[in-house]
């Protein structure tokens, strides 16, 4: 009987130790792929490379390398060939990069370049750069889709807006016989991972063409005066960190970076070509530079209009439901510290009612002189507030009594900084709140804002949006 459990022992022994040779064998292999050479890596990424494969394991570990990496600045060297258009004259607000490929079924590469420039005026096309990659190696095909962008959009060429590239095939790394991850097929796997190498070849040319970059397929439909709406959000966020933000849900349209970031987010495209699809990288490079959540913004700017995949040319029929066509009116939210001194729930703190993010602020239920409050960085002048309290799921977590004053002459220090005087300027009803002509009916720059609670509630109070619009801004 001690022989049986002795020997039993052994096996349940030999088992374990099975499985952990199997595991560090797995990690080996790992490792050992990751030190072959690419042609496509610098020999000086390869520590990096290993560092990120791992970083699932450990991700805090890896996030300052490779934010540090002085190799990751430098652009690719690769030889561009100019089909339509020359290099821009001068730097530009955002730059706006297509990748297009032959289509099996249906074409909306012209569709595209068309919104952008319908749904813009003639002062944001001056701040804006289109960058259309023609990634297919038809060369027939290139030709013909050159000859109708070039007749189509002829002035928007000459005017320096539109450009047209191509990366020879020479250029690219080896796209048969790659790993099949997630048991895709080997077609898919090679579609991918060209995929990835031509939004890494595109990405690398636009890095010094402005300051932002946004990543669009090539069927898609952008909202009216698109670019307005990008350039409020970009202010609301001064002094916040971020590395993405997003205007649609749908893979990797409307993703806009800072274009100092191009260069690190092309070699990191390259690095893990064949891994796996595009939109997942993204989301790993955005975990890797420590931005761990989703910065998304509604409306959505940009709708996927395709019917047909430019893979295989199978049904795609995804749409953004939060895509909203007609200009519609986004608050500036100008930078302000934020601060209540209400019991917060969780991680429901205060900034996050004060964002186009759909996200809120969240409160244990408020007593009378509760407040929240808004200290602007600068005055300004108002033209129209809105508040919106409560949720679809949380309709009774709204401020039942309340009311919104503004204020001026701000006193204490930085963190503790307030307005001595405020006037108010109406009550909360159903928990909304909502004034226009501010400029009008308050004769002083304004530097704070604040939510007052005017009568105790035993239900909860959730902030869900402060919306504020400005006039011209004093001494502009």
């Amino acid at each position: 009987r001690h022989d049986l459990k002795y020997f039993d022992k052994m096996r349940c022994l030999r088992k374990r130790s099975a499985v952990s040779f199997l595991g560090i064998l797995v990690v080996c292999l790992l490792f050992m792929n990751l030190y072959i050479e690419d042609g496509y890596v610098l020999e000086g990424d390869q520590q990096l490379i290993r560092e990120t494969a791992t970083h699932q394991l450990n991700p805090e570990r890896y996030v300052h390398s490779f934010k540090d990496l002085s190799n990751f600045s430098g652009s690719i060297n690769i030889s561009y060939r100019y089909l339509a258009g020359t290099p821009l004259p001068r730097k530009r607000y955002l730059t706006i990069g297509l990748s297009s490929v032959k289509r099996k079924k249906g074409n909306y590469l012209l569709e595209t370049i068309k919104s952008i420039f319908e749904q813009s005026s003639y002062e944001e096309l001056k701040e804006i750069a289109v960058v259309v990659q023609l990634a297919d190696f038809d060369s027939t095909w290139c030709e013909g889709m050159v000859q109708d962008i070039s007749q189509k959009f002829a002035h928007h060429i000459i005017a320096g807006r539109l450009i047209v590239i191509h990366v020879p095939e020479d250029y690219y790394p080896v796209l048969d016989g790659l790993k099949r991850n997630y048991n895709d097929p080997e077609d898919r796997v090679k579609f991918r991972s060209k995929q990835n190498v031509d939004y890494a070849f595109l990405l690398n040319f636009c890095a010094n063409l402005s300051d932002y970059y946004v990543m669009l397929e090539d069927d898609v439909r952008c909202s009216k005066n698109f670019l307005t709406a990008v350039k409020k959000v970009v202010t609301s966020r001064e002094g916040s960190y971020w590395v993405t933000l997003e205007f649609s849900k749908l893979g990797y349209i409307g993703k806009l970076y800072h274009s100092h970031d191009l260069p690190r987010l092309a070699h990191f495209l390259l690095m893990f070509y064949q891994e796996m699809p595009c939109d997942w990288l993204l989301i790993h490079f955005r975990g890797l530079l420590a931005q761990k959540e989703v910065i998304r913004f509604k409306p959505s700017l940009f709708q996927h209009m395709g019917y047909y995949s430019s893979y295989k040319g199978a049904e795609n029929k995804l749409k953004d439901d939060d895509f909203e066509e007609e200009s519609f009116d986004i608050p500036d939210n100008p930078p302000a510290n934020l601060h209540t001194n209400m019991n917060v729930f969780e991680n429901y703190e205060a900034s996050k009612a004060y964002s186009s993010i759909d996200e809120y602020f969240w409160g244990k239920a408020p007593s009378t002189g509760d407040f929240y409050g808004i200290v602007f960085e600068k005055p300004i002048k108002i033209s129209k507030i809105k508040v919106v309290t409560g949720t679809e799921d949380r309709q009774n977590d709204i401020l039942h009594h309340g009311a919104l004053e503004v204020g001026e002459k701000i006193v204490g220090s930085k963190k503790g900084r307030q307005c001595t005087t405020y006037l108010r300027l109406g009550e909360f009803k159903n928990g909304n709140f909502e004034i226009t002509d501010v400029e009008h009916k308050v004769l002083f720059d304004i530097n704070c804002m604040r939510i007052l609670v005017t009568k105790s509630q035993k239900e909860w109070l959730i902030i869900r949006s402060i919306s504020v619009w400005t006039s011209q801004t004093p001494n502009q």
